[in-house]
């Protein structure tokens, strides 16, 4: 199936399926898509939570509650949405939450909580999507990561770290998935000024007297940091579901490519002034 088109000769409106809608990016992007006409299943952990889309945008949004990391409501609120608009166009996996803590100071469990949210949790999400997004023969998986799914600060390893397991992830299934029509993108923001750092997505292991002025130092510098405006986002998310050859990484923000430029360069220097020993490592054929 293929997007319908309009009785005004243009492209319906698409359907957009939204996790972790009720605050920070989510929350901004699902009422864009609405603005702009289109209809969004917006999924959140408590329904309360986004009742008042319904009295602004009402049928073109189906609010749903979701706990990404329970697999059956996953794929309850997946099959709910598609029955409900008869087609998914995008998925954008959204929902996610940062642990803070050094790798020391956090607890296996904090960790593996973690990663049901920020890795499991999408997993689920799109285990439950894929098989109606290739009956469709179209679909645009998009997936939220971070510059730190390309470099791992101190303090947030732990928290970086779901978000390379993230990116790995999404790439390999864009290479899976292509042959049926379905695209994948990976949207990367740098630092906004959003709900993220409020204590419903933040968690904090317990400290160390070890690490309290590294620390310390470290959130001061964070204190500082210059921090994007949530609201110039959309029109960038628009561009990408809109294109024909949407790319598979995207950067939202401008401090996010000398970052990663950088890393990169100091990687490759690497990599390279130890060439020779990795070389003799491969041995005689």
């Amino acid at each position: 199936m293929t997007p319908q088109a309009s009785t005004t000769g243009g492209v319906a409106p698409k359907i957009w399926f939204i996790t972790g809608a009720s605050r920070g990016f989510g929350r901004v992007w699902t009422e864009a898509a609405l603005q702009r006409g289109d209809k969004v299943a917006a999924t959140a952990r408590q329904l309360a939570s986004i009742a008042d889309l319904t009295e602004k945008y009402g049928t073109n949004v189906l609010p749903l509650e979701l706990d990404v990391t329970k697999s059956g409501q996953a794929r309850a609120a997946i099959a709910q949405a598609h029955a409900h608009f008869g087609r998914l166009d995008i998925v954008l996996n959204n929902a996610g939450y940062s642990l803070i803590g050094t790798i020391e100071e956090a607890s296996l469990d904090e960790l593996r909580a973690l990663y049901e949210t920020n890795v499991f949790g999408t997993v689920a999400v799109l285990q439950a999507a894929l098989p109606l997004l290739r009956a469709q023969g179209h679909g645009h998986v998009l997936g939220v990561s971070s510059t730190l799914g390309h470099v791992a600060p101190p303090v947030i390893g732990y928290y970086a770290s779901s978000k390379w397991a993230f990116e790995a992830i999404h790439e390999s299934l864009a290479a899976e998935v292509a042959q049926f029509g379905i695209k994948v993108t990976i949207v990367e923001p740098g630092a906004y000024a959003t709900e993220f750092g409020s204590p419903e997505s933040l968690r904090f292991a317990a400290g160390l007297e070890a690490y309290a002025d590294f620390k310390n130092n470290f959130f001061a510098g964070l204190r500082g940091l210059s921090r994007g405006n949530p609201a110039a986002t959309p029109a960038a998310l628009f561009a990408v579901v809109d294109a024909e050859q949407p790319p598979l990484r995207l950067f939202l923000g401008s401090h996010n490519l000398p970052q990663v430029r950088a890393a990169y360069a100091e990687r490759l220097a690497t990599w390279e002034a130890w060439a020779a020993v990795s070389t003799a490592a491969q041995g005689d054929a």
